[in-house]
């Protein structure tokens, strides 16, 4: 059974299949998304372990898949491995070093695409770390660490922030289909 979910946003076929044939088999569960605009609904359904993300993208664009992950503090902790053929045009829009997220370019072989997997993984893991360092650092109004109850607070404002993006985008949708319907 695969252990980890990988949400592959890409809308070339060909390379689709071939990350598909890349990947160790059995390890991995392939959750694909041939354009934008599904790659954003299944952020926030499909649950993934890492995410893989092209740049340049119809429907909704790689920029902006990338701009909302870095707004959501529950995605922004998914490793991340943005892909594209045209890295100056990556760079144009985000600058190096890439913290967060690794970079992978097309074309790539199986090698390259196995190290940024864990490039990724490790970026997230010293993302994550960092942040629960600063957390326990804050001191609570008593003047002492209060690392334990902060970290709660923040898994659960998280949390909260997570659901209020869902109930916006399922208030969004439903507005949608009444102005469909009203037309």
């Amino acid at each position: 059974m695969a252990s980890h979910k990988i949400l592959l946003i890409e809308d070339s076929m060909v390379i689709r299949k071939t990350v598909r044939d890349m990947l160790p088999e059995g390890k991995f569960e392939v959750v694909e998304a041939k354009d934008g605009l599904l790659g954003m609904e299944l952020l926030h359904s499909a649950n993934p372990h890492l995410i893989m993300l092209d740049f340049f993208l119809p429907k909704v664009s790689g920029w902006e898949i990338y701009q909302a992950i870095q707004e959501d503090p529950r995605l922004k902790l998914i490793p991340l491995l943005v892909m594209s053929g045209r890295k100056d045009e990556v760079t144009g829009k985000i600058a190096e070093p890439f913290e967060y997220f690794s970079f992978l370019e097309k074309p790539f072989d199986q090698k390259q695409l196995i190290h940024g997997i864990r490039e990724c993984m490790e970026k997230s893991k010293k993302l994550a770390q960092s942040l629960k360092v600063s957390v326990s650092d804050t001191p609570t109004m008593g003047g002492t660490s209060g690392g334990g109850e902060i970290e709660q607070l923040q898994a659960k404002v998280i949390h909260l922030e997570s659901e209020v993006a869902q109930l916006k985008k399922q208030l969004n949708q439903l507005m949608n289909f009444v102005k469909k319907k009203l037309q």
